[in-house]
């Protein structure tokens, strides 16, 4: 049985967008006890749909535990007898902490609106990034006295926290858990996000942001958006395998309502989602995706023989440029795939190189857990923030773990994944060089 608690900030909070939040609350849970010196902390980083909730239940009704409960607690994993761990939900949420769906201080000043009520901040609330959560975790680090965490752990768009904490506070944790995630985010994936907000900003019932106001809410959007999510989170085997192609009523009904197992279990997704979560706050979450880059603050440096970007009117001459026939010169097509290739090595190689040199200076070691049939965010992807670790020397153990559920596979108890978990967190570290408490350099 577990009891959120809220802290609140007084202090303003600039974000990167270079707007100002004048006063914020973090709703946070803690599970284990923390020890004398403070040296046995853990900060879990929650996901896109996750919350403070990560594990135990609220009350004795609760149906369900924390999104993680197979993670965290007595003997699991991450073992609450060993270890204090805590769980912040993120601003821009909707489960407690300053977000859309919290009331905008701004909006109780006598001349803010004609009415004088206060409203919730719905689409003013500001653009946020996982630098800012990041900030925000720090702070709450320094209000609980914990100078260094023991390990800070965290699966897709946790773990993209848990690499922007090494980055940004390199001095403020020893171990680094990043699982089922990426350096950041592909022109795929970014589409797929692009597909969820115009679900969302185009059902009638958004209202520009202020359907908390107007007494509406776009339901059929934030439904196609997570429906759209929720295919690219499991895989073809494990969809065929739970519903294959199996009918609700065992024929066909010649129609455009429920008729396969799977419509029927992506409306239902879709469905409870909607009643559980908020619009702007899902909007939010799949910019701040987008956004993520550790090597944002290290730019790649451009060849001088690489061509620029093209521009629009390149592209448009291209596609208004008449289809040649194939060029029966063999030997030119083999040149332009090689010259193709060669592009995209070097791309690469820039990339490691930024990757490098955002990780150059920190001083954590790290575990990268991936699955072999998550396709968002493949082993691939983990590989390379693996390769560029090794290419600075730092400490790092991988695991690719065989899982059939996709990228949801961080949520499933799998014996080897747990495993090499709790075996990370319980080895002794490498090195004791960290000082007390430290930013990035």
């Amino acid at each position: 049985m577990v009891t959120p608690e809220n802290f609140h900030f007084s202090e303003p909070l600039t974000l990167e967008c270079n707007r100002t939040l004048s006063s914020f609350d973090l709703i946070v849970e803690t599970y284990g006890t923390l020890n004398s010196d403070h040296s046995n902390a853990v900060l879990i980083c929650h996901a896109l749909s996750g919350s403070h909730h990560a594990a135990g239940i609220h009350s004795s009704d609760d149906k369900k535990s924390g999104w993680w409960d197979n993670m965290i607690g007595p003997n699991k994993a991450i073992d609450t007898n060993q270890f204090f761990v805590v769980c912040i939900n993120n601003i821009g949420s909707c489960f407690g902490s300053t977000g859309p769906t919290t009331i905008n201080p701004d909006s109780t000043k006598a001349d803010s609106t004609k009415t004088g009520s206060p409203r919730p901040y719905g689409p003013d609330f500001p653009l946020i990034t996982i630098k800012d959560w990041v900030k925000t975790q720090a702070m709450l680090s320094d209000r609980l006295g914990i100078d260094v965490w023991h390990a800070i752990v965290g699966g897709s768009m946790g773990g993209m926290q848990a690499l922007q904490w090494a980055v940004d506070y390199p001095n403020r944790l020893k171990r680094c858990v990043v699982i089922a995630c990426t350096p950041k985010l592909s022109a795929q994936n970014i589409a797929f996000n692009e597909v969820a907000r115009q679900s969302i900003l185009s059902d009638p019932d958004f209202k520009e942001g202020r359907y908390l106001q107007a007494g509406t809410y776009p339901r059929r959007g934030l439904i196609l958006a997570r429906m759209v999510g929720h295919i690219t989170y499991l895989t073809d085997d494990a969809m065929k395998a739970k519903f294959g192609r199996d009918l609700k009523s065992g024929k066909f009904m010649y129609g455009y309502d429920v008729e396969f197992q799977v419509e029927s279990y992506l409306r239902y997704q879709g469905e409870r989602f909607s009643e559980n979560f908020d619009a702007n706050t899902y909007l939010l979450m799949t910019k701040a995706l987008d956004y993520f880059d550790p090597t944002r603050d290290y730019p790649i440096e451009q060849s001088s023989t690489e061509q620029s970007a093209p521009t629009k009117e390149d592209i448009a001459k291209l596609l208004a440029k008449p289809l040649e026939p194939l060029s029966p010169d063999i030997e030119n097509d083999s040149d332009d795939a090689i010259n193709t290739n060669d592009a995209n090595d070097n791309a690469h190689h820039q990339e490691l190189n930024a990757l490098k040199d955002a990780f150059a200076h920190t001083q954590c070691q790290y575990l990268v857990v991936s699955f072999t049939t998550d396709w968002r965010f493949s082993p691939e992807r983990s590989q390379e923030i693996v390769n560029a670790l090794m290419a600075t020397g730092k400490p790092v153990s991988y695991i690719n773990v065989d899982a059939p559920h996709g990228h949801d596979s961080f949520l499933f108890d799998i014996p080897r994944y747990m495993g090499a978990v709790k075996g990370f967190l319980s080895a002794p570290f490498i090195t004791d060089s960290h000082q007390a408490a430290g930013e990035r350099s």
